[in-house]
């Protein structure tokens, strides 16, 4: 069986993406747009070059957005680059403009299509996404928390003195300002995390903020997140093409919320097959009706600006 997938946006990230879907073998052909006709082509070729190890690697080719929006997965990486002196607002209306813009130009998708948007605010966008795109909720994926629950596993293994994949925990919520850790949940091989912490306990909310600042240190550091993000969006585009059910924390619609919010979902060929439901401490699911209102809130300010 052949499977596409289309990556919007091919700087950075969305090379860094296409590159590991190259190396893991996740799709037969590569579709890359961007409004960068130049850099598109550059990418397309020296993507090419690298496959040239494997028999049978994805097939990379440049390709108009109406051509991309044919794809089996279409994963939205462009964004609207944040000038000097700009308002967080005044970026995230060109952030909404650049969406608007790039799945009017798609419209309309194939039928069982899988969107993913990694651009932040991945919720809000994810929210806006699903709506703008006329696609059912099932087939519109944010990356969400999926990175900042990798990150927590990551330092939860170092404190602990276990493998990060032995860790059951995730981060929920709003990717950001209002993400959070249900801590009643996580377990290490079904053995609750207090009972695994040592005489002087976990640091809870030195390792929430840890987690939340370390993707900014990235940023600080060497200008944008790149490898972290290529391998989520290469474990989700597996997922869903080959049909694995895997569970991730990724941003989806929640009919209960009505937007896009971070919790554990099924991923297969149908995009989201189902959300997993989680029993939060009435704390936490607070937390999350606080996340869900964040949201809601910009979206709706957002969509008040349309013309």
């Amino acid at each position: 069986m052949t499977s596409t997938v289309a990556i919007v946006g091919v700087g950075e990230v969305g090379g860094t993406a296409a590159y590991a879907m190259i190396l893991h073998n996740v799709c037969t052909n590569l579709l890359l747009v961007d409004k960068r006709h130049t850099h598109r082509d550059g990418q397309v070729k020296d993507l090419n070059n690298s496959s040239f190890k494997e028999q049978n690697g994805a097939h990379v080719q440049a390709v108009t957005y109406r051509e991309a929006s044919q794809a089996d997965i279409i994963v939205i990486a462009a964004a609207a680059k944040r000038v000097i002196g700009e308002t967080t607002l005044n970026h995230l209306y060109r952030s909404t403009a650049t969406l608007r813009s790039i799945i009017g130009a798609m419209r309309p998708f194939k039928k069982d299509a899988i969107l993913i948007v990694l651009t932040h605010p991945v919720d809000i966008l994810t929210s806006l996404a699903q709506e703008i795109s006329g696609l059912p909720p099932a087939q519109v994926i944010g990356t969400g928390t999926f990175l900042d629950s990798i990150r927590l596993r990551g330092m939860l293994a170092e404190q602990i003195g276990v493998a990060a994949s032995s860790i059951d925990a995730m981060v929920v919520g709003q990717h950001g300002g209002s993400q959070f850790v249900p801590w009643s949940l996580v377990e290490v091989g079904g053995v609750p995390i207090d009972e695994l912490a040592g005489p002087d306990g976990i640091n809870k909310e030195k390792l929430v903020q840890q987690c939340k600042r370390e993707g900014e240190c990235i940023m600080e550091e060497k200008g944008a997140i790149t490898f972290g993000i290529a391998s989520v969006i290469s474990t989700i585009c597996t997922s869903i093409l080959l049909d694995r059910r895997q569970v991730y924390p990724v941003s989806h619609v929640l009919s209960d919320y009505g937007c896009s919010l971070s919790t554990p979902a099924v991923l297969g060929r149908s995009g989201i097959e189902r959300t997993l439901p989680i029993s939060l401490a009435p704390c936490e699911k607070l937390e999350l009706d606080y996340s869900a209102a964040e949201v809601k809130r910009v979206v709706s300010q957002l969509r008040d600006n349309w013309d």
